[in-house]
């Protein structure tokens, strides 16, 4: 786990979590997401703690690479990369999304299945930034 691939990949995808996260949901879909909300309100802070944001972008980098590490048998391709952060995306953009639209009120429908794609748009991305690094180390 703590392989100079897998240190240097996890870099590479937590990096990407902070700054393509922000790009993503911050910037393309903000005035979208925050117009198809539910009736919660106020859940989101008005200005994101970063140490915590940064924290948590480290701890998704190192685990997706990890996992990734595992997944691809050492078959660093674009193409296997691509395909484990589709999946992941699915994973957590529709599977917890329809989990979260279905027990909380924070996206009507319509934002919870563009979050979706956004999430695999998201993980990707995060794939195959991990897959070309893991492969060029």
């Amino acid at each position: 786990m703590l392989s100079k691939k897998n240190l240097l990949s996890a870099l590479v995808a937590a990096i990407w979590s902070f700054f393509g996260g922000y790009l993503l949901w911050g910037i393309l879909a903000n005035n979208f997401l925050l117009s198809n909300l539910g009736s919660a309100s106020g859940v989101d802070k008005e200005m994101p703690d970063f140490m915590f944001l940064a924290i948590g972008c480290l701890i998704q980098g190192l685990l997706f690479s990890s996992i990734y590490q595992k997944w691809s048998a050492g078959r660093h391709r674009f193409k296997s990369g691509l395909r484990f952060g589709v999946r992941m995306g699915v994973l957590f953009g529709f599977g917890a999304g329809m989990i979260d639209y279905a027990t909380t009120n924070v996206f009507n429908l319509n934002a919870q299945l563009v979050n979706g794609v956004i999430y695999i748009v998201f993980f990707a991305i995060m794939g195959i930034l991990v897959s070309l690094v893991s492969r060029k180390v």
